[in-house]
């Protein structure tokens, strides 16, 4: 059980000491896709195996729930289409110069790293340890958006590590308060900030002070989800990172940092009582699917398009949160899974349009239907998708979120939100049009698309149907996770 529960983080460093070492070859790019592969397997794995009941390793060191098994089935299934389309784009890259040897190593060994730091924030069973890796996913992606070296990309990278630093000193500061809170309620220092002992203490807690670690670590890891009011960094990296690791940061990273206030929100509401955290999650939550519709209104970039439609997402999974009843959570947690892969086969089909134009303005890109019948099929069912409308998994999802907000009796929030909603809604699907329909220029450029990049695409299109479909034995593990976290 120890080694199964250990393979995904282990899996993904070795892959990065082989890059390391061995440079961009084809052998080491398929050793990051099967690290991947192996987080995917183990969570699967994990899942039959403990039927997702709690389950501690290595002293307590390392756990497994449904939670932490629902987000590594996400890195995995998000990890192993973008690193199995990342072969054929830095092959890419290579071949028309857009990149040398020694960034490629530096991809090849970045990528996995960024897999492994993910694995361990939903892994571990200390806050410390989460902060840590949620920390050192900021500074591996760092050098992943500044991947081309342009003036425009340093400057993305910069605006991305001093916001989400800041962000993660606040959540440092959050998690010292709630070790502080912890000692004085009797726990050991050695295990005051083990999530098993903060939840057995939350109800003896100091209410003061751990309302003050809740709204901190709040506003700290909201900084690296791409809340409001730290937001800003989310457009900018994304447009700039080349488009599998966009796929990495939009499809899991945002939900990897959010499921750390999932996992935190019972400590601090038996604490204070679930009012407080309620409010904060319906305020950012509603600011940033508002923010995010008028960007997307106005949005002029493909890539950053696609990363304001991740900040309203990340926005209504915010308001799913504070709802907090049990389908609230399962909700929630299917749109995690469904969001990652449809944003993913966007991402790299948005990755092969801006290499074609060398541009990710919507401008210049014109009839991608009639030029590319793959790119051009993956970018419409993934916006489809992406819009909740059927068959696809966001439908039931978002069905299921209003549900809950009628239930939890925030009726207001849900018409507020399905407002912003058919904003964001009108928006997407005005530039999509402009982007897939039309007859194309007689000077348009070929879409070319490596052979890896169209089997991620493939694969992942069939993923997003059969989700769509059904949830299959998803639907247990979610279940579990919101008899966890949820209430009611």
């Amino acid at each position: 059980m120890t080694g199964v529960i250990l393979a995904p983080i282990l899996a993904p460093v070795l892959a990065a000491l082989i890059a390391l070492v061995g440079g961009w070859r084809r052998v080491t790019a398929v050793l990051t896709m099967l690290s991947a592969v192996v987080i995917l397997v183990s969570a699967v794995t994990l899942a039959v195996l403990t039927g997702a009941r709690q389950h501690l390793a290595l002293g307590g060191v390392l756990r497994t729930d449904a939670l932490s098994l629902t987000m590594l089935i996400v890195i995995g299934v998000v990890g192993t289409l973008a690193t199995w389309a990342s072969i054929g784009y830095i092959d890419a890259e290579l071949a028309h110069g857009h990149t040398d040897h020694r960034d490629a190593r530096r991809y090849g060994t970045l990528v996995p790293a960024f897999l492994a730091a993910m694995a361990v924030a939903v892994s571990a069973n200390n806050i410390g340890v989460i902060w840590v890796a949620i920390e050192a996913t900021t500074v591996i992606t760092a050098f992943l958006v500044g991947h081309r070296r342009t003036a425009t990309a340093l400057e993305a990278t910069w605006k991305y590590v001093v916001i989400c630093s800041v962000g993660i000193a606040v959540a440092f500061l959050g998690t010292v308060l709630l070790y502080f809170a912890a000692l004085h309620s009797g726990a050991d220092a050695s295990s005051a900030l083990n999530l098993d002992v903060l939840a057995a203490l939350g109800a003896h807690l100091n209410p003061a002070v751990t309302r003050l670690a809740g709204g901190l670590l709040l506003i700290g890891y909201g900084a690296k989800v791409g809340l409001v009011p730290f937001h800003g960094w989310l457009a900018d990296a994304h447009s700039q990172a080349p488009a599998p690791v966009s796929a990495l940061m939009s499809g899991v990273l945002l939900s990897v940092a959010f499921s750390v206030l999932i996992r935190l929100r019972p400590i601090v509401d038996a604490a204070v009582g679930p009012g407080f955290l309620r409010a904060g999650l319906l305020t950012v939550g509603l600011a940033t699917v508002l923010i995010a519709a008028l960007l997307l209104t106005v949005a002029t970039d493909l890539k950053r398009m696609l990363a304001y439609s991740s900040m309203e997402n990340m926005g209504l999974i915010a308001v799913a949160a504070a709802a907090g009843t049990k389908l609230a959570i399962a909700a929630l947690l299917l749109h995690v899974l469904a969001h990652g892969v449809g944003k993913t086969v966007l991402f790299l089909a948005g990755g092969q349009l801006q290499a074609a134009h060398d541009s990710s303005a919507i401008d210049d890109i014109r009839a991608v239907l009639a030029r590319s019948r793959l790119i051009g099929l993956a970018f419409a069912v993934g916006l489809v998708a992406l819009l909740g409308l059927p068959p696809f998994a966001m439908f039931a999802s978002e069905v299921s979120i209003a549900r809950s907000l009628a239930d939890a009796r925030l009726s207001w929030v849900l018409g507020v939100a399905l407002l912003l909603m058919v904003v964001a809604f009108a928006a997407l699907v005005g530039k999509a049009q402009r982007i897939l329909l039309g007859a194309p220029d007689p000077g348009a450029p070929p879409i070319a698309v490596p052979a890896t990049v169209s089997a991620a695409l493939v694969t992942g299109i069939l993923v997003s149907l059969a989700l769509g479909v059904t949830a299959g034995p998803l639907t247990g593990l979610f279940t579990t996770a919101a008899g966890q976290f949820g209430v009611g």
